[in-house]
């Protein structure tokens, strides 16, 4: 199997703001990049208040990964993972 297409896994915390509730963030992860996304943990306030914190396992390329968390990045939604979660 050609390593481009090799299948890797990334653990990420991410933080979703209430301005972002009415995007389907997770949902796009899937269907826009490609990638299985397992929710391990989640926090979410009643109603909707406050914001939502995710622990979720990523499955995908390396490439198909790299384009999730830009996607992220685009949305200013902060991530975390296991190198940065350290430095809590």
């Amino acid at each position: 199997m050609n390593s481009k297409n090799q299948l890797t896994n990334k653990s990420i915390l991410v933080r979703i703001s209430q301005d972002h509730y009415q995007e389907p963030v997770i949902s796009h992860l899937v269907s826009e990049y490609a990638l299985t996304v397992n929710i391990k943990a989640a926090i979410l306030g009643p109603n909707g208040e406050g914001d939502g914190w995710f622990d979720l396992d990523l499955q995908g390329t390396e490439a198909q990964i790299q384009n999730g968390l830009n996607y992220l990045q685009e949305l200013k939604i902060k991530v975390w993972d296991e190198n940065s979660i350290s430095n809590w």
